[in-house]
């Protein structure tokens, strides 16, 4: 199946008459979505390249057409991934996720782009911050080993031991917010103190979020989920399994915050 492109149209002067001549645009496309973070930290890496001669096409997933390219490419070449994705629509050579320049310019030149090492696990957790050295000790030999078995990381991904221990690391766990649908305002307010105290304990950790906001947010969240309409469809689960879900995808929400902070 033939797929859709961009097409733009140039206006030519020959001699006295106007013609309008369509051309094809360049086939370097990047599809990209709103509140992508890595589409984001893509951005100044494609505007320096398309600034040095090359064309990508920046296209955002929020447009129907768009999307609609954006699957028929997919289901083309047999290809699944999210945002950003770099592609040739004409040859299906193509780049998933964030790459650094010097890659980009390696699928620009048409090589192929082989996927990026995976680790073999997630590295074990640092200790908290003012841990014994017997602690720090025993992590270190874990980390170390983690280093061995992912020798094929790059180097910037294979931090050593002191220093992933010389960054900021908090002093404890972060206390968890109640969940589920039967939470109250007070139970989410005495959340807030609670981890008011610890943040203040832990005010060295870059980016910790103002605590009023974490808890408007999350009263926010719950209403939502407590009053989410049935819209009608007599399929639909009840409400108490909607909440449910929802209170799952917020816990999710909340793991990848402790994640930041380097906490699981």
């Amino acid at each position: 199946m033939a797929k859709e492109k961009p097409k733009k149209e140039v206006v030519e002067q020959v001699t006295d008459e106007v013609a309008v001549v369509e051309e094809e645009l360049s086939p370097w496309y990047v599809f990209c979505s709103t509140g992508c973070g890595f589409c984001k930290k893509a951005e100044p890496v494609i505007e320096e390249l398309n600034k040095e001669g090359h064309d990508i096409l920046v296209l955002d997933l929020v447009e129907p057409d768009n999307k609609k390219l954006n699957a028929e490419l997919k289901a083309e070449y047999n290809i699944q991934c999210g945002t950003p994705w770099f592609i040739n629509a004409e040859t299906g050579k193509g780049v998933c996720g964030y790459r650094e320049k010097a890659v980009l310019e390696k699928w620009l030149a048409g090589e192929d782009i082989p996927e990026p090492p995976r680790p073999t696990g997630p590295p074990p957790r640092p200790p908290f911050m003012g841990v014994t050295k017997k602690e720090e000790k025993e992590w270190k030999t874990k980390y170390d080993k983690w280093l061995d078995d992912n020798k094929h990381l790059p180097e910037d991904r294979r931090k050593s031991a002191d220093e992933v221990l010389s960054m900021p690391r908090p002093k404890s766990e972060p206390p968890r917010p109640p969940m589920g649908p039967e939470t109250t305002d007070m139970d989410i307010d005495k959340w807030g103190e609670e981890y008011k105290k610890w943040a203040k304990e832990n005010s060295h950790l870059p980016n910790l979020q103002p605590i009023d906001k974490m808890v408007q947010n999350f009263k926010n969240r719950r209403n939502q989920a407590v009053n989410a309409p049935q819209q009608g469809n007599p399929n639909q689960p009840p409400v108490s399994n909607n909440v449910g879900q929802r209170m799952t995808t917020m816990e999710q929400k909340l793991d990848r915050l402790m994640n930041h902070l380097g906490v699981k």
